[in-house]
């Protein structure tokens, strides 16, 4: 199956949160890579995935504890 490359704002805004975040995000089926640019004033976090849609994102994000939502490429 071809790789999909998802982007979304998030509150994700420090190493902390990325570590929050992490076992979420690595438990999720078809995630290959993901990162989140806590440089960046949205936050945006990048997900690969193979399997996993935006929707298996969100939800695992947001059951993180964190606020998320799509952004369009």
């Amino acid at each position: 199956m071809e790789n999909k490359t998802f982007k979304f704002k998030t509150n994700i805004n420090c190493s902390g949160c990325v570590s929050g975040v992490s076992s979420f995000l690595n438990g999720l089926n078809g995630v290959t890579e993901w990162e989140v640019d806590t440089n960046n004033k949205d936050k945006i976090l990048t997900v690969v995935t193979d399997t996993a849609t935006k929707q298996d994102v969100i939800d695992s994000v947001q059951k993180a504890g964190f606020k998320i939502e799509s952004v369009q490429d």
